[in-house]
């Protein structure tokens, strides 16, 4: 039975034993101690043995549990809670933006978690079981779970804040395509950020308000105040898509007024060189009658009127004050 990855009976203490497979289904069924089961999502057997143990749900709380795509959400059934939450991706090959989803179902005596991809928040829980200080019960469980994926974003947007102000700074230096490439990176972190946390957001606010008869008041004021540590992270990300659209607006300012420098001087050069260009040609025309195709010194006498001719444009530019 590959598809459970692990299991726990809590002991109400802080401590938990590990449960072999077989005896996951009786300790469930025992309904005496809080059991926690965290299963791979990808696994055929996982959605038949979640039936099995959710059968008296909506199939769609199965269908959450074992979906591919999911984003954050709170629906409470009766005394339990589908919850889905988002956490920080730990691979450092992978973009830190490609959070990781979380399902569980949580009630009294059940949480039955699910996933896709790995998450050492569920390491960290393991060890505080270990060391006698894990979650008591399932109000417990939720909120260190919802503690620890909020306070692993904040090394992130501080990361996404210092590269943020390196960008400010370039901008004023030097504006190349590295630069623009980077704020283009920048603003789809923020984006997808956002998306997530947002939502994050209102679940810990939906569970906050919930009715469950384990959610103790004790554990509302601890969400009260990761709630408000979510509302400053979404504040910072807000802050950050603002000042790199003011980056953005800056760069195509510099660039804009730029190609607009180049093309007045290369206007002016035109006005310059379009009277000459009609004289030159007007006088290779290949008919009688052109002055001075007779005299020896017509070519340079030609060459010091054009001479006079930019001069004298140039002088009424100026004073035109078009340059």
């Amino acid at each position: 039975m590959n598809h459970i990855l692990f299991s726990y009976i809590l002991d109400g203490k802080g401590g938990a034993t590990s449960l072999e497979v077989d005896a996951i289904n009786k300790s469930i069924e025992n309904n005496q101690n809080l059991v926690w089961a965290h299963l791979d999502a990808k696994s055929p057997q996982t959605k038949e043995w979640l039936n099995q143990q959710l059968s008296s749900l909506d199939p769609y709380i199965v269908d959450a549990l074992v979906a591919e795509e999911t984003r954050p959400r709170f629906t409470q059934i009766d005394d339990g809670i589908l919850i889905i939450l988002r956490g920080i991706n730990p691979n450092r090959q992978d973009a830190p933006e490609d959070m990781i989803s979380i399902r569980l179902w949580i009630d009294k005596n059940r949480i039955i978690s699910t996933r896709f991809r790995s998450l050492n928040v569920f390491d960290d829980i393991k060890e505080s079981f270990r060391n006698k200080i894990g979650p008591k019960n399932s109000a417990d469980f939720i909120t260190t779970l919802i503690a620890k994926l909020s306070s692993r974003i904040e090394p992130v947007l501080i990361d996404l804040d210092d590269r943020l102000v390196d960008i400010e700074e370039q901008t004023i230096a030097i504006i190349d395509t590295d630069l623009r490439e980077s704020i283009a990176e920048l603003r789809k972190q923020t984006i997808i950020f956002r998306r997530y946390i947002i939502p994050q957001r209102d679940v810990i606010e939906q569970l906050r308000l919930s009715s469950l008869s384990w959610l103790g008041s004790s554990h509302k004021r601890h969400l009260v105040e990761i709630y408000n540590y979510v509302v400053r992270y979404i504040e910072d990300l807000e802050e950050a898509r603002d000042r790199l659209q003011i980056v953005k607006d800056e760069i195509s300012n510099t660039l804009s007024d730029k190609l607009n420098k180049k093309m007045y001087f290369l206007s002016i050069i035109a006005a310059i060189f379009l009277p000459l260009s009609f004289l030159t040609g007007l006088l290779g025309i290949n008919v009688a009658g052109i002055p001075g195709a007779q005299n020896v010194h017509a070519f340079w006498i030609f060459l010091l009127i054009l001479f006079v001719l930019v001069i004298l444009q140039i002088y009424l530019f100026k004073k035109l004050k078009w340059f």
